[in-house]
């Protein structure tokens, strides 16, 4: 038996799986960016999240303590954070600069000084 490697069909071949690994890779979904986000009385941890234009983000959020809400404005989302579960808000920035988000359930004295700025680039 001849094992012969006709060169050409080896080329022609290796070039197809090649293309196809990159096609692959050029449309596959991207990596989740999430942004893990802790509240507590009366701060979220980080204060400052950074995020790129037109990349879709997840922040997750936990509380440590009692109800709160996380509002953006700007990018119209908001969510609840129960203590002891996990809330998920997905979103993409669609415009960069700076924007404030804030707690809007209240949680106390000192609830007013809850917020923090998200930062698109």
């Amino acid at each position: 038996m001849d094992m012969k490697i006709d060169r050409r069909k080896f080329l022609i071949g290796s070039s197809i799986l090649g293309i196809g690994a990159i096609c692959s890779f050029a449309f596959s979904e991207p990596e989740e960016n999430v942004i893990f986000v802790i509240a507590k009385k009366f701060e979220f941890s980080p204060n400052e999240i950074h995020l790129k234009m037109g990349v879709p983000a997840i922040l997750e959020f936990t509380s440590l303590d009692t109800l709160m809400g996380f509002n953006l404005p700007d990018f119209k989302v908001r969510t609840d954070i129960v203590p002891g579960m996990k809330s998920r808000l997905s979103f993409t920035p669609d415009k960069a600069g700076t924007f404030t988000f804030y707690c809007d359930i209240f949680c106390g004295s000192g609830h007013e000084d809850m917020n923090g700025l998200l930062i698109v680039s």
